[in-house]
């Protein structure tokens, strides 16, 4: 059911924590199955130079969560605003149908982390937040 990645992250999560004064944090949840994705972003010189997040959730939630910090740590911030969910799949090697909410909430929770960043340096950050109405958060909910 899942793969062999999906199953490391879950069991061996990377990036896990809080960071201390980030930069940028997000947090993004979904009301129907209980997910609550928090992300931490440090920002040095427009490179994410260190990302935690802190999950609670289902064990794809995690895998998830694990998976998009490790796709844009070290990365700049224009090429993380770039991650979607499709890409954590694809690195995780799949996701079961029933699961793939989980991914959009970690591409959620990264880009509600760099609008946070982009609104403390006084930069627009409404085209970051492409909602997919899944959080529960915003007048896009659906029910």
């Amino acid at each position: 059911m899942y793969s062999e990645k999906v199953m490391d992250h879950f069991a061996n999560p990377h990036n896990v924590g809080e960071i201390e004064n980030a930069d940028g944090v997000g947090e993004v949840g979904n009301a129907k199955c209980g997910d609550i994705m928090k992300i931490y972003l440090k920002i040095k010189d427009d490179i994410i130079v260190d990302v935690k997040f802190k999950t609670f959730g289902c064990g794809a939630a995690i895998a998830t969560s694990s998976m998009a910090t490790e796709l844009i740590k070290g990365k700049s911030v224009n090429e993380a605003v770039k991650l979607t969910n499709k890409a954590v799949i694809e690195a995780l090697d799949g996701l079961p149908a029933p699961k793939i909410h989980c991914s959009v909430l970690a591409e959620e929770a990264v880009k509600a982390a760099l609008a946070d960043y982009y609104k403390k340096i006084g930069r627009d950050a409404s085209d970051l937040m492409v909602c997919e109405g899944c959080c529960g958060s915003c007048d896009h909910h659906h029910e």
